[in-house]
């Protein structure tokens, strides 16, 4: 990914004139917005941040593969003033996609937690949008060891996925799970991309393992957690 700084005023504009602003000043600031489709108002630069809040919004940017442009109001002050009025946002870093104002460190990272900051990033077409395939890849390779079920490994909703559960505990394999009875979309999607139509089902390393049977076998014949350490 490539990341570059930026300190030239060049773009379109897309922001409505706002007041207390000079027209030049005004117009400045929402070329340097456009100027590319995710720009990031910070302190210092991508690769030598100048405070954590912007260094946070960075890193949230690298880890959802973006690419951005920024632009580091410590070296402009005309830009740091008139920007906080422009965006009625007293504070940095500042994050805009494609025009418009998404906000500051604390409103990316909660963006970021709960997927909406991938949503928007989509919707603009800033990345691709993740297919049902991609998110259970996804989630299959979310932990080495990973067992889809019903219900949860304290809480199992079907006596199978339960007898899962305990064999997995019971020759001490750690595994991270998904209650496939919360997301109706994973639970039909599961069923068409392992070939598997019923559940629990048991992966590793990315790969299906098989359902109850086969981990019962696995561990009555001392193999199951030889399987699961390869």
């Amino acid at each position: 990914m490539e990341l570059i700084f930026i300190g030239t005023e060049q773009g379109v504009g897309g922001i409505s004139e706002p007041t207390g602003l000079s027209t030049n000043l005004a117009s400045r600031l929402r070329s340097l917005i456009n100027l590319s489709p995710v720009m990031l108002f910070m302190k210092g630069k991508p690769g030598e941040p100048k405070c954590g809040f912007s260094l946070k919004v960075v890193e949230i940017l690298k880890q959802e593969k973006v690419d951005f442009q920024s632009f580091d109001i410590q070296s402009d002050d005309e830009v740091r003033q008139g920007l906080k009025v422009f965006s009625n946002l007293c504070s940095y870093p500042q994050l805009y996609i494609k025009g418009e104002l998404i906000g500051g460190s604390d409103i990316v990272l909660e963006m970021q937690k709960n997927g909406e900051l991938k949503r928007i990033l989509a919707e603009k077409g800033i990345i691709k949008k993740e297919t049902l395939e991609d998110r259970l890849k996804s989630l299959i390779s979310s932990s080495p060891v990973m067992i889809f079920m019903k219900g949860t490994p304290d809480a199992p909703r079907c006596g199978f996925s339960s007898k899962v559960v305990n064999a997995l505990r019971e020759d001490g394999v750690s595994f991270g799970s998904v209650d496939i009875l919360t997301d109706d979309e994973v639970r039909q999607g599961l069923k068409v991309f392992s070939n598997w139509p019923t559940f629990p089902q048991l992966y590793y390393k990315g790969e299906l393992i098989g359902g109850c049977d086969i981990v019962l076998e696995l561990r009555n014949n001392g193999e199951l957690k030889a399987t699961l350490s390869e």
